[in-house]
């Protein structure tokens, strides 16, 4: 809950960037876009929090090992 000022911050920034001059409709679609974010990571949160109350870190062990040895070989081939 701590990055939501942060979020917020950043898309204020970003909106005196580019200008305050939305459409009814640019508008609705970014309001959209920022709730639907919300909901999605509140979810995610919950659901990886739900899992480490019953699972170890074994899983996110091996899938940080296998992303590692994949970009190795990724550098090792085209690097």
């Amino acid at each position: 809950f701590l990055s939501i000022p942060v979020m917020f911050g950043a898309s204020a920034l970003k909106l005196a960037k580019f200008g305050f001059s939305f459409t009814n409709l640019e508008i609705a679609i970014l309001l959209t876009g920022m709730v639907v974010a919300f909901i999605v990571s509140i979810l995610a949160i919950k659901f990886l929090l739900g899992y480490i109350k019953n699972n170890d870190f074994k899983a996110f062990g091996w899938y940080r090992i296998g992303l590692g040895l994949l970009v190795i070989g990724y550098f090792a081939i085209w690097g």
